[in-house]
């Protein structure tokens, strides 16, 4: 039987035993969640035909047809044997939660890392990197029947991966990330598209006042935008590494960037933008640096399971139970009355064709 085969039928399998997952403690100084909240019910889309999976993937919605495009992996080799990492240009739709995956087309080079939203005019695309430099590059996936169209909109000033960002009314918001391939050196740099203007243009706006960083999560709620975690490139020992940060903040356009409390554990390349669900932010997922230089890549068990969560109305941080299958460096996409978590790492240099879908369970859902 084909990997292929095997794959399709593990997804069957799983996707008919959804799982409602309830929140409990993150760790003695977290508080304990309100009881009331809504439990996370989880379901399997059909993965993608990407065998390897991706990291880096751009995703979103275009007419209500969910997109996945672009992205890296280790198609031949794992890191640790030598295996070379490799950029992808395939862009692929699924109409509906029960059809297939088809190609539709390519997007204008292999590209990853960069940011991805969900927009009136399709699937706005920004930055992102190949295997030699990053990209200022910013453009739209649209779909007319069966045709992908690219519509190519003014660049970053600066090349960017690695960020984070969110689409907030008519504005997309990116910030962090680095310049240049290899993590030397990180930015807290922050910019604006308002895709309402005639002739859109990015704005530069005050930087986040944290430490410069990649791999952090953003969001988009209560009219703000939310930047949490992500890890610092400091020298030690002669050499650039990541530390692992536990700050988070809010912007909003009106007043400015805002302090949050900090988080009770460090959170780096969590699904972004992080998912929002009955005023809880949830960072599903991620790296926790709890193994970082503890284990080699080969033995690596897997990223935590564990999900954090913002109570946006008390700013309070809060254990809300686990993932079934942790993933790290991937997009989501709130499709269908559902979020979307496709693709990602399940550990270093590992990547999952799985696609998961995370919406509240109904029966728990608060009165308004």
């Amino acid at each position: 039987m084909s990997f292929r085969t095997l794959t399709m039928l593990a997804t069957t399998t799983i996707a008919s035993a959804q799982m409602c997952l309830e929140a409990g403690p993150a760790n003695s100084d977290t508080p304990q969640p309100d009881p009331t909240r809504a439990r996370l019910h989880w379901s399997q889309l059909p993965p993608l035909p990407d065998t390897n999976g991706v990291a880096g993937a751009f995703a979103g919605t275009c007419n209500g047809t969910l997109i996945v495009a672009g992205g890296a992996n280790f198609p031949d080799r794992m890191p640790w044997e030598g295996g070379r990492k490799v950029w992808h240009d395939a862009v692929w739709a699924l109409k509906s939660e029960t059809g297939s995956w088809r190609s539709i087309g390519k997007l204008p080079r292999p590209l990853g890392y960069g940011f991805s939203a969900s927009t009136p005019g399709g699937l706005l695309c920004v930055g992102g990197s190949d295997s030699e430099r990053h990209h200022p590059d910013t453009f739209i996936l649209s779909i007319t029947g069966d045709q992908l169209s690219v519509k190519p909109l003014p660049p970053l000033p600066i090349p960017l991966a690695n960020g984070a960002g969110a689409f907030l009314g008519s504005t997309a918001y990116l910030c962090c990330g680095s310049e240049q391939p290899g993590e030397q050196a990180a930015t807290s740099r922050f910019f604006a598209l308002d895709l309402s203007r005639p002739n859109p243009r990015w704005e530069e706006l005050p930087p986040c006042p944290g430490e410069p960083r990649i791999l952090p999560v953003a969001a988009a709620a209560n009219a703000s935008f939310y930047l949490i975690g992500g890890a610092a490139l400091r020298p030690k020992n002669g050499q650039i590494s990541r530390a692992y940060l536990l700050d988070a903040w809010r912007y909003d356009p009106s007043s400015g960037w805002h302090p949050l409390p900090n988080l009770p554990r460090p959170s780096v390349a969590a699904p972004s933008p992080a998912p929002v669900i009955h005023s809880m932010l949830l960072l599903a997922g991620g790296d926790d640096g709890s193994l970082a230089g503890k284990v080699t890549p080969e033995k690596h068990p897997g990223f935590p399971s564990h999900i954090l969560a913002l109570d946006l109305a008390s700013t309070n941080w809060v254990s809300f139970g686990e993932v079934p299958a942790s993933r790290a460096t991937l997009p989501t996409v709130e499709w269908n009355g559902a979020w979307v978590l496709p693709s990602g790492e399940m550990r270093p240099g590992v990547r999952s064709p799985q696609v998961w879908m995370l919406r509240p369970d109904p029966s728990t859902e608060r009165s308004k």
